[in-house]
């Protein structure tokens, strides 16, 4: 059988439909999803197979788009690892302990990656149903986005301690940084290994970070955790949130696409790639409850930019907001399998 619309567009061919799929498509904007969460932890939703892949599989229904993604959460892999990590409402992921001292990384890396056997059921309930026609995404946290959590202890806005570690301990960043990146790249195998058919490194907070601190001492932890799965054959794709500077160190990485918030036009993201790089992205959240016409115009617009690059993927240019309605990410889909 041919490939799926979305393999085919990460591999840089141009399929008759322009595959589209949202970040965060499984989750907080639909009804079914707040109704099945009622009472139930967010980490522990992401380790019950049943419901993870109920609501994996929700806006493929809803919405008819190119891909699942597995419904998960970055700290997963921590959480597996037995590190004391809640996601608190309204806030994020809180870590009990943060790693801030060399000991406290020692502490931190007696820890092995834990039993993935969850996600891996997970996906085998989602693989039944969505068969060969619509591809399932893996993803885990980026090396540096888990040490950002680890050594803050929960989201900041400049991630000063983790920044300050880097430089004032560069032997004890290296430790952590190592360690954060074979607890990605071991989540990332056990989910291609299960049947995901792509891999999405999700680098939340690089761009914190200067394109000089970002290829030091980021970017060989992201090439160790995408390296993880070279082997397997399946497309990367690594996204990050205000890295249009670092695109072409994020590409170089290891990965076979690059995602695109929607801070840089598409058109320019791959000028600065050299045009040989397909790429994902880039709708901005924030139209997404803008009148139909002002959001039709950017989502033709955000398709004739990414026309420039050897593929395209659809998507947001980063997470689809707790209160979008549903039935427009579903005319979004139509409008762009429309084109």
């Amino acid at each position: 059988m041919p490939a799926p619309a979305l393999i085919r567009a990460f591999r840089g061919d141009r399929p008759d439909t322009l595959p589209v799929w949202f970040m965060r498509q499984a989750g907080r904007s639909l009804p079914e999803y707040r109704e099945l969460r009622e009472g139930v932890a967010m980490l522990d939703a992401c380790l019950r197979p049943e419901l993870a892949a109920e609501i994996t599989l929700q806006p493929v229904r809803r919405h008819g788009v190119d891909a699942a993604i597995l419904f998960s959460d970055i700290v997963v892999p921590l959480r597996l690892a037995g590190v004391d990590v809640e996601i608190a409402p309204g806030v994020g992921p809180v870590v009990a302990d943060p790693v801030r001292t060399a000991s406290d990384v020692d502490r931190l890396v007696a820890h092995r990656p834990g039993d993935p056997s969850a996600v891996v059921e997970a996906i085998r309930i989602i693989l039944d149903e969505l068969g060969t026609a619509t591809p399932l995404i893996g993803f885990a946290g980026a090396p540096f986005t888990l040490a950002a959590y680890l050594v803050e202890g929960r989201p900041s806005r400049d991630h000063l301690a983790a920044r300050t570690l880097m430089h004032a301990d560069p032997a004890t960043w290296r430790r952590l940084m190592r360690w954060t990146a074979d607890l990605s790249g071991e989540f990332l195998r056990a989910q291609v290994e299960a049947g995901a058919r792509a891999a999405q490194l999700f680098d939340s907070w690089a761009g914190s970070l200067s394109l000089a601190d970002y290829e030091a001492h980021a970017a060989p932890y992201s090439a160790r955790a995408l390296a993880r799965i070279e082997d397997l054959g399946v497309p990367r794709v690594h996204f990050g949130t205000g890295t249009g500077e670092l695109l072409g160190a994020m590409r170089d990485a290891g990965a076979d696409v690059v995602g695109v918030d929607y801070r840089i036009p598409l058109d320019e993201a791959n000028r600065r790639l050299g045009g040989r790089t397909p790429l994902q992205g880039n709708i901005d959240p924030a139209l997404l409850d803008a009148p139909w016409p002002v959001l039709e115009a950017h989502v033709r617009d955000v398709v004739e930019r990414g026309r420039a690059a050897p593929g395209h993927v659809v998507n947001l240019g980063h997470g689809v907001p707790p209160s979008t309605d549903p039935t427009v990410l579903t005319r979004v889909v139509e409008l762009v399998h429309s084109l």
